[in-house]
């Protein structure tokens, strides 16, 4: 359900009498759940949201966000936890256990299928049609994704476990996951030990690929439903090259076979950091501080469907990764205070950045998301307007422009000079001035100046007339018509608020106007920014989104408005408000 990015509609505190059913509804739907366990998910004081969102096919889900992750999610009136709750409560729903290679199909939307289960020596847990179930991997207790069973125990037996288990609705990496703090399961161990025979790491290359195989089965049989199937005659791409094996992140089979997480992450550390210093950080930019390196170029040089964590790294620290490239002398590291470096020097010609070839960069990570799906964003071209009101219609009829029509500068002005050179206003004496006509009059001039103002000079009729005209401006996006709207555009606007516990947030308001959508920015912003982010209705404006954000990342915005999604500086302010190097953000 959530293998795409969903609509946020609305992001509101939980009232107090809102707070207290929902407690009710989560004590009716998992009675496991004692007293203290259901204060402890639903706190009585801390801040809980609820987000009423859209999912990629429609479907209308509210979810229940506290400290920053979803712990529930509603459905057609039924309520799911995610694995946030889940790895907090593994043992709260009925669980089974599938292989990581299974898992890959997870993740990518497929449904679990019977034959990817493995069976515990005590056998299957029972439950009935409909039961909502949780699922896990070999070797680790904390459930990865939740479904609905598709059969019961009973029938599953009876099958000889073949055909569809499990409706999947959300998993470990989906997007609902990405929304919280990304973090990963936890290592719980399993109540019962897996047979020596079903440990992971003793899987033949044989039983891989039957493993392999069982889940494109259940893939296709989701297809086939979906009516999403090939045409008959075309040949599917065989597993090892098609694109889902390959950006499903750390369950991978180069994360399975080949390489150690840990190695994979030392791996793409190297990668981005290399790559940011090649192709994102300038001369101009020394010295650079560590946290700007990591949160203004490393991440955004992060391939698309990987994530850098580098506490997931053999180096644990950003610091004690510097160090290792200070040693390799690619850059020159120094402590500004305690427990804050700045990249003071840099090898550009050392050969690891030199012979770095750097991959094609993806649209996608500045796409917007619009009707189901991704579009690179080009900036808007905007035009400056102005509108010519009723009080002015004579002096443009001439021209053959009426009332509302919409005019650029330029055409003003030259309309008002051709309008004084046919009616022979321009004094005979000094080309500079002009003598004001009875229409030039009413259209310019203030009551109290009809009798006693008989000429002007040029600049000052061209700027009087420019002023009584209605601003309007045009805006153009690549592709589309042009759009005229009364008015001055609103420039994006950046603030600073403050929260409880003198916390600050940075607001951006207006990214509707030009073409950007809010949730896209927002996704953006947590991954470089590594904060929390909201989406919530901007406060006096209909139909109008702002993005919030924790800490003062001005500094971030700033970057990504204006070097990658290229807005003229004019059209943003509040950039100002970037904290000064060297000050606590």
């Amino acid at each position: 359900m959530f293998t795409k990015a969903f609509r946020v509609k609305s992001n509101t505190a939980i009232k107090g009498s809102d707070r207290r059913k929902l407690r009710a509804d989560v004590t009716a739907a998992f009675p496991a759940l004692g007293t203290d366990q259901v204060s402890e998910l639903i706190p009585g004081k801390e801040e809980l949201n609820i987000v009423k969102l859209y999912a990629h096919k429609g479907e209308a889900v509210t979810m229940y966000v506290s400290g920053g992750n979803p712990i529930l999610f509603e459905l057609e009136k039924n309520l799911y936890p995610t694995v946030y709750t889940l790895w907090s409560h593994p043992d709260l729903l009925p669980t089974f256990t599938t292989w990581p290679l299974v898992f890959e199909k997870l993740v990518g939307g497929a449904d679990l299928m019977l034959p990817g289960l493995v069976v515990p020596p005590a056998g299957l847990p029972q439950v009935q049609k409909g039961d909502l179930c949780a699922i896990t991997l070999v070797g680790n207790r904390a459930p990865v994704a939740i479904g609905v069973a598709a059969m019961s125990t009973a029938e599953m037996l009876m099958s000889g476990l073949k055909g569809r288990g499990f409706s999947v609705l959300h998993t470990f990496q989906d997007h609902l996951w990405r929304s919280g703090d990304k973090s990963s399961p936890p290592s719980i161990v399993p109540l019962v030990p897996d047979p020596a025979d079903l440990k992971e790491e003793k899987v033949d290359p044989t039983l891989q690929g039957e493993l392999r195989a069982l889940a494109l089965e259940g893939e296709k049989e989701k297809e086939e439903e979906d009516g999403e199937v090939q045409q008959a005659g075309e040949e599917k791409s065989p597993p090892e090259v098609s694109e889902d094996s390959s950006s499903t992140g750390p369950l991978s089979q180069d994360y399975t076979d080949s390489k150690s997480l840990q190695e994979q992450m030392d791996e793409l550390l190297e990668q981005c950091f290399l790559q940011a210093l090649k192709c994102r950080v300038r001369k101009a930019d020394l010295p650079l501080l560590s946290s700007t390196l990591l949160g203004s170029h490393m991440f955004s040089c992060c391939p698309e469907g990987r994530q850098l964590d580098i506490k997931k790294s053999s180096y644990k620290k950003l610091s004690k990764f510097l160090q290792h490239m200070q040693q390799e002398q690619i850059v020159q590291v120094k402590e500004l205070s305690k427990g804050v470096e700045s990249i003071v020097a840099v090898d550009w010609k050392h050969p690891r950045i030199s012979s770095l070839v750097v991959p094609e960069p993806s649209s996608s990570s500045l796409a917007v998301p619009e009707g189901g799906t991704e579009q690179p964003y080009h900036p808007p071209d905007i035009k400056s307007l102005y509108c010519v009101p009723a009080s002015m219609a004579l002096l443009f009829q001439a021209s053959g422009h009426k009332k509302g029509s919409a005019l650029e500068g330029g055409e003003v002005r030259a309309i008002i000079i051709d309008y004084a050179k046919k009616n022979d206003l321009v004094d005979a004496n000094n080309k500079n001035l002009v003598k004001l006509d009875p229409i030039l009059s009413d259209c310019i001039l203030e009551k109290n100046e009809q009798h006693t103002v008989m000429m002007l000079p040029w600049d000052s009729l061209l700027s009087r007339c420019l002023e009584k005209l209605q601003p309007a401006y045009q805006v153009t996006f690549p592709g589309q018509e042009p759009v005229v709207k009364k008015g001055k555009i609103c420039p994006i606007d950046i603030t600073l608020a403050q929260r409880a516990y003198n916390k600050k947030v940075t607001v951006v308001r207006n990214l509707e106007a030009y073409g950007l959508d809010p949730c896209s920015v927002a996704a953006i912003l947590q991954q470089r920014c590594q904060a929390s982010t909201t989406v919530t209705p901007a406060p006096g404006a209909k139909d109008s989104l702002q993005v919030q954000i924790q800490g003062n990342q001005v500094h971030h915005l700033g970057r990504l408005l204006l070097e990658e999604y290229r807005l003229p500086r004019k059209h943003i302010q509040g950039l100002e408000k970037a904290p000064k190097p060297g000050k606590k953000k």
